[in-house]
């Protein structure tokens, strides 16, 4: 199902060429590799000691008439730097999607100035569904402090949202809160060897009793919009309580991300928020974030630094991050 699926959401076919670059022990390698075996694309696999280096992978990409790349925003984000899209043209690339993290919008700007004829698509899925399970094609634009919306259910798949007290949160009930739970065909049978964790992770579907129906327990927080959509906010681990008050972390980060001048940031929380971000220059982010966000939201520390480290599935490494407070 799920091969199929993607096949048909991103448009693979015979003629499509797609750039890998996640490593195979990564869930997103499934994405690339069986799509291809499915639909007869050609699949190239990024040289590691091009990772590094954004003209290098562009230029890889040129050269290999790359057609689809499904990354971490993380990535994406890193081959904005220098101005290295406008250096290249790249007019077989064709379909441009993320999954794994937030996709601060002032990346997905800049690609789609860049490359305007291509399909941007917004993917959602954790490793225990396999791959893909919603899925949001932008159509519309998007205010740089705005979070993008996971779209909409895959085939044979359905994401359901529930508070606290398992009560199902439906479309009508905008702005709600709850945790995202996923049923469906591609789900996994549970953690190999451990099966106290399966049992908490994997629950019978709350809605009914009549017969076996596993939900999946993903942990991530989220909400509808105002157009039916669900909106990711983070993940409960990254969801703290300050002051009274219960934070997403990613949600400031998006604000953060929002600056002109900055290029990626991520919070950490250690008995305050400390905001580290990627910028050229150091300057006083408490200003903007005090138009931007309420007071309790506003990290009481802001770390500039040169670059921040991405982990070997290309997203921001947050455990080097609290070694460094």
């Amino acid at each position: 199902d799920y091969t199929y699926n993607i096949c048909e959401i991103l448009q693979i076919n015979q003629n499509s060429s797609l750039l890998n670059q996640t490593p195979f022990y990564f869930s997103a390698s499934v994405r690339d590799i069986f799509s291809s075996v499915k639909s007869g694309a050609t699949l190239h696999l990024l040289p590691n000691h091009l990772f590094a280096f954004s003209h290098e992978i562009l230029s890889y990409m040129q050269e290999q008439n790359t057609t689809h790349i499904s990354w971490v925003p993380s990535v994406l984000t890193h081959l904005c730097k220098g101005q290295a899209l406008e250096k290249f043209q790249l007019k077989s690339l064709k379909i441009i999607a993320w999954v794994g993290e937030f996709m601060p919008i002032k990346t997905l700007n800049t690609w789609k100035n860049s490359f305007p004829h291509a399909i941007f698509i917004n993917l959602y899925g954790p490793t225990e569904i396999a791959g893909t399970c919603s899925y949001c094609k932008i159509d519309r634009d998007f205010k740089e402090n705005e979070i993008l919306p996971i779209g909409k259910s895959s085939n044979n798949t359905q994401v359901l949202l529930f508070d606290e007290n398992m009560q199902l949160i439906t479309s009508k009930q905008t702005n709600q809160k709850g945790e995202l739970f996923i049923r469906g065909s591609n789900i996994s049978l549970g953690y190999y060897n451990e099966k106290e964790k399966t049992k908490q992770a994997f629950i019978q579907n709350p809605l009914h009793d009549n017969y076996l129906d596993l939900l999946y327990k993903t942990g991530d927080i989220a909400s509808y919009n105002e157009f039916g959509e669900l909106i990711l906010h983070g993940r409960k681990d990254y969801q703290i309580k300050y002051m009274g008050h219960r934070i997403e972390l990613g949600e400031i980060e998006s604000v953060i991300n929002s600056h002109p001048n900055i290029k990626n940031s991520a919070c950490i929380f250690k008995d305050k928020i400390i905001c580290f971000y990627e910028s050229d220059e150091e300057f006083n982010l408490k200003i903007f974030c005090k138009e931007k966000l309420v007071s309790y939201m506003i990290p009481s520390q802001f770390i500039k630094l040169d670059k921040l480290q991405l982990n070997q599935n290309g997203k921001i490494d947050r455990k080097v991050l609290k070694e460094l407070i």
